[in-house]
């Protein structure tokens, strides 16, 4: 059974022949093979280089294209700062739509013209040529709340959410569209599951998230579905206070940062949710030793049940060991 195989068939529900093995790696795959994190994120050639190296050498079962939040805003018309060594990041100063106005003179930006979502597009078209079908092949869009956010600007949104809620309906709306304009494009390239980052959900009280959020983000999944992808939801923070709707959308994989008891998720999703994490990042992959970060995913194991897929919080440290990585894939083979 190749990588690509088990995963499927775990999230199928089918026998596989160990635990899926699928950490978040951007910067530690970028310095793995000796390029500035600026070529990673807008070179598709260097960024599938990083992936594939990484993903061989820890025997991790899938590949990726995430390089940060701000392809689609980007394309979109955002201001974005490009740093030499860093994610590239919004500059929320001068955000898209400060002014509320310039939401109706937006236009869905073409996918496949040049731009960074292009970038994106080439590397999973790329990827689908060199691992073929031997690993998962994965892609990301950004969810609603977290391209709103791209957009608008993240603490406008959250004043909007109670002064406009009829304008943050009309920006998810169009968030939705151009995601899905993003993801069919993906997808069409080769990608088996579309991730969908909308960290900013966890900065939300649960009737916020019930109301304005939710319907959006279903809105997405059930479309990611329709268009024959998995989907696996990525929320940075304490989710805590939203489980419940998280549960109800019916992805594949949910992560779960290190702030978010893995045993409070399964209490919510019930036995069938395939979850991911909980590892802290810092704390136990990059601080930590191989003894203590094996003591720790058993416990994750442990509290998630049968439905876990090995990795951590959120992305790796860039500067994490390459022996504590080991200890992933390690563990994944040996239950």
């Amino acid at each position: 059974m190749n990588s690509r195989e088990r995963v499927l068939a775990f999230l199928a529900g089918r026998p596989a022949d160990r635990l899926p093995c699928m950490p978040l790696t951007m910067m530690f795959a970028a310095d793995y093979i000796g390029r500035k994190y600026l070529e990673y994120a807008t070179d598709f050639r260097v960024e599938v280089e990083g992936q594939i190296c990484v993903s061989d050498d820890f025997g991790f079962d899938y590949v990726t294209f995430c390089t940060d939040p701000a392809c689609e805003a980007a394309d979109a018309g955002a201001a974005v700062i490009y740093f030499p060594d860093q994610p590239p990041a919004l500059d929320e100063s001068r955000a898209l739509l400060s002014d509320k106005s310039r939401l109706g003179m937006l236009r869905v930006p073409d996918p496949l013209s040049p731009g960074r979502m292009n970038n994106g597009i080439k590397a999973v078209a790329l990827f689908k040529e060199r691992v073929g079908n031997r690993k998962l092949i994965e892609a990301w869009v950004e969810g609603p709340c977290a391209e709103a956010a791209d957009l608008r600007g993240l603490s406008q949104l959250m004043v909007d959410f109670y002064d406009d809620r009829d304008f943050v309906r009309d920006l998810f709306e169009f968030v939705v569209a151009m995601e899905l304009a993003f993801a069919r494009a993906e997808i069409q390239a080769g990608a088996d599951v579309i991730a969908m980052g909308d960290a900013p959900a966890s900065l939300v009280g649960p009737q916020i998230y019930a109301t304005m959020i939710w319907p959006y983000e279903k809105k997405m999944v059930d479309a990611l579905h329709a268009l024959g992808a998995l989907v696996r939801l990525h929320i940075c923070g304490d989710t805590r206070a939203i489980l419940e709707g998280i549960g109800r959308l019916g992805c594949e994989i949910v992560d779960l940062d290190s702030a978010t008891p893995i045993a409070l998720a399964r209490e919510k999703f019930g036995p069938q949710q395939a979850v991911m994490g909980n590892l802290d990042p810092v704390r136990t992959l990059r601080n930590g030793t191989p003894e203590v970060i094996l003591r720790e995913l058993a416990e994750c194991h442990r509290q998630a049940g049968e439905r876990f897929v090995v990795g951590a919080g959120c992305e790796l440290p860039r500067d994490t060991p390459p022996e504590n990585l080991q200890v992933l894939s390690a563990y994944a083979r040996r239950t």
